[in-house]
């Protein structure tokens, strides 16, 4: 194993995964108050702050959350495979106070136990939980509506834009690049910030001599580009000098690069090197599947626990581009997910589901003149 890859500057340490930047402010505030943090100022200040602040911890601070237990029984579960929640008492009103203790019963009294285990997080293994009433049918039926493969991320994602004639280390080195940009970023300026570089040039050894101002310069239009220039730059430098000029072959090294979270490790793993040993989630898969009752949990991580509990490891792979691609069309092409979903194989159950993601069915099909087509449909 190489030896540590982190330099003692604060950015090195921060990650550019959706993890942080991509929660809500209030998400944001509530993973700051567990660490007992300001919860003031603006979402990149907040995003900032945790980072910092992870990365200076030795251990992270252990978040407050339900799937907290302070013994080491097993989770409970529920239906759709959920943990449930450890109930705390609340802190008694008005306490009572002792009366004094005599020098005797000082003398008496036996030394008070010290809890020596803080409260640890239950880890949920992979195929430990039950998996949701129905998922098999639904996801059956996102593979229909995604079989043309028309969404942003199957043209400007990071499978999509690296280039293959350039040899295997390149593409990989490419792949890593296009999810490093991809954070807060739409993918259509991925693609186009991608294209960019690679007229200028995207192999490990260019940007590794590719002047700070210029590469800054040239991925300006992609979200928090500053951060993202530096951890291309630190990158880069491991990569000649530690790896050859070619990527970490497993996502848990590729988690020690700057920049680099488990989401895009995960996924960079998959399409770089075929081999899957986690699920890349975002904050899109985060809430679908929250809003699928396929998972209950406060953070794209705890999704990612949690699926994996249940999920066929055989679907882990695809599983991102696939949902990832009909969050996109569900919020970006509503008129084209609407006639999809007329035009499949079991329509009613796809404007279901569509609905459950977010799109307003009935006022989308008014909008683009389907009103009647789906009330046809939906026997309304």
């Amino acid at each position: 194993m190489p030896p540590s890859t982190r330099s003692q500057s604060s950015f090195l340490y921060s990650s550019a995964d959706d993890s942080w930047g991509d929660m809500t402010v209030s998400e944001l505030k509530g993973e700051l108050k567990s660490r007992d943090l300001p919860v003031s100022g603006l979402k990149a200040v907040l995003v900032q702050r945790l980072e910092e602040h992870d990365a200076s911890s030795k251990p992270p601070a252990t978040a407050k959350s339900k799937y907290f237990a302070s013994g080491a029984k097993e989770p409970a579960t529920e239906e759709f495979g959920m943990i449930a929640g450890t109930p705390t008492k609340s802190p008694a009103k008005g306490k009572k106070k002792s009366p004094p203790v005599t020098p005797d019963q000082k003398r008496k009294s036996p030394a008070k136990s010290k809890s020596t285990s803080p409260r640890k997080r239950v880890k949920i293994e992979p195929g430990s939980l039950t998996p949701p009433d129905n998922w098999e049918k639904i996801y059956k039926l996102v593979h229909e509506l995604r079989a043309d493969r028309s969404a942003p991320v199957d043209t400007d994602g990071g499978e999509a834009l690296p280039e293959k004639h350039l040899g295997p280390v390149v593409y990989r080195f490419q792949v890593l690049t296009a999810l490093m940009l991809s954070s807060q970023t739409k993918d259509a300026v991925v693609g186009q910030t991608m294209r960019d570089l690679q007229n200028h040039g995207l192999t490990v050894e260019n940007i590794h001599k590719t002047d700070h101002e210029a590469l800054n310069k040239l991925i300006g239009k992609v979200g928090f580009h500053n951060n993202k220039t530096k951890f291309m730059k630190s990158v880069a430098e491991i990569l000649v000098t530690q790896y050859d000029g070619d990527i970490p072959s497993t996502a848990a090294e590729m988690m020690k690069l700057p920049g680099i979270g488990p989401k895009m490790a995960y996924i960079i793993e998959s399409v770089a090197f075929g081999t899957v040993s986690g699920i890349g989630v975002d904050t899109h898969m985060h809430r679908m599947f929250n809003d699928l009752k396929w998972v209950d949990s406060k953070t794209p991580e705890q999704t990612r626990e949690q699926l994996e509990g249940w999920l066929p490891r055989e679907k882990w792979g695809e599983v991102n581009v696939l949902w990832v691609g009909i969050g996109q069309e569900t919020q970006q092409q509503k008129e084209k997910t609407l006639r999809k979903a007329l035009a499949c194989s079991a329509p009613k159950e796809a404007l279901a589901l569509v609905q459950r993601l977010r799109l307003d069915v009935k006022k989308e099909a008014r909008r683009f003149g389907l009103e009647e087509e789906v009330k046809a449909v939906m026997g309304k």
